[in-house]
């Protein structure tokens, strides 16, 4: 081991014995009593060193070496230590790619405080070179989704949405104005080409029809030579379908167990959420029965809306559709990364003017043949996906 305190916690004496790492309540630790003599020590925890070499350099301050053994197992207890050359042979081979790991760097920063344990967090950025995500819709959300998923590592990202690209589509981080009149599809796989990390990314899979329902079981083998999907981001031109999804459109993710997640914008009001894993959170069946509980009017109203073609230009704006996107995909890597974010069984909701984003949970129907109203939060837990099996150990 050649300990190193996290280069992205910002360190502060808070008095004369108690040392602060990280300045946000979220993520900071105290460590105390501490001394003058173990303070100077620190500044040899940078990773150049390993223990033998650090307990030599220790005496010399007057720490006997179980000084050092026990402060290097506080600091580890605590999150605070990481290791340059620990994580394994993917994170290693991450590092000899120089031109990749650079651009990344920000990324490793924030994982490395997620997640505490040595080496974590490059282990998860370099595990998303594996993943594949597959994004539907190429609007000012989904296009924006799939450009940051790539960028932030995601191995593959196929983008599905048909037409062509519509002034009204162009958006900072999204399509550019060049491709208006291009088609969608062909669009954006070039710009998730242009996002991608060098060296990281595979050549996204040409736009396709939906892939037939799976087992289980079988969701998480390979299909036609691509990886297994790890998650769909539901991110639909028209915001009604991310609002109010259909759950004939999700039944194959139901079947074949795979996590999905819903972002989008209708009338000035952006929706992430509900991130589904199938069997153990609400789907778009339940919400359907719970909405049409508390409004019996419900169903008939939304008949109407979805009958017919829309011609008239969507209300989603700029900021709003940009905010929307980035919380999607910061969800979208969450729980690629093996967490299970805020948006599990729940919907988070903005509306301008304001943009107070609020929480709606959104539990399993009894009624509903998704089987999700019978499992424990235990059995959720462990249902989490295929992120939550990468990472274990």
């Amino acid at each position: 081991m050649h300990p190193m305190l996290k280069p992205a916690l910002r360190r502060a004496w808070r008095g004369r014995n108690t040392v602060q790492f990280g300045v946000t309540p979220a993520h900071a630790v105290t460590l105390g009593p501490m001394d003058i003599a173990t303070g100077s020590f620190l500044e040899l925890l940078d990773g150049s060193r390993g223990l033998s070499m650090l307990r030599e350099e220790a005496r010399a301050l007057d720490l006997s070496d179980r000084h050092v053994d026990v402060l290097v197992a506080r600091l580890t207890a605590a999150g605070l230590l990481d290791d340059p050359k620990a994580g394994g042979p993917e994170a290693e081979a991450l590092r000899q790619r120089a031109e990749a790991l650079d651009r990344q760097r920000p990324d490793a920063a924030s994982l490395s405080v997620v997640h505490p344990a040595p080496g974590s967090g490059l282990r998860r950025l370099a595990a998303r070179r594996g993943m594949r995500v597959q994004v539907r819709g190429a609007g000012r959300v989904g296009a924006a989704i799939a450009a940051v998923l790539s960028a932030s590592g995601v191995g593959q990202v196929d983008v599905l949405d048909g037409g062509r690209t519509e002034p009204w589509d162009v958006a900072p981080g999204g399509l550019p104005a060049a491709a208006v009149g291009e088609r969608r599809d062909t669009a954006a796989r070039q710009l998730v080409r242009r996002s991608a990390v060098a060296g990281a990314a595979r050549t996204p899979a040409p736009a396709r029809t939906p892939e037939p329902a799976r087992t289980p079981e079988s969701a998480r083998m390979s299909v036609g030579g691509d990886p297994a999907l790890s998650l769909v981001v539901v991110a639909p031109r028209d915001g009604l379908s991310a609002y109010v999804p259909d759950p004939d459109a999700a039944a194959p993710w139901i079947v074949s167990g795979t996590p999905h997640l819903y972002a989008g914008v209708i009338e000035a009001t952006g929706v992430v959420g509900p991130l589904v894993l199938p069997g153990g959170t609400g789907c778009a069946g339940c919400l359907a029965l719970h909405r049409a509980e508390r409004d019996p009017q419900w169903p008939r109203m939304l008949a109407q809306w979805r009958s017919g073609r829309r011609t008239t230009v969507p209300a989603c704006d700029l900021g709003l559709a940009t905010a929307v996107a980035g919380l999607a995909a910061a969800h979208a890597l969450s729980f690629l990364d093996g967490e299970l974010p805020a948006s599990t069984g729940a919907r988070w909701e903005a509306a301008l003017p304001l943009l107070d984003w609020r929480s709606d949970r959104l539990g399993p129907h009894t009624d509903c043949d998704c089987g999700a109203a019978g499992r424990t939060e235990g059995e959720l837990t462990s249902a989490s996906g295929p992120a939550q099996d990468t990472m274990a150990g």
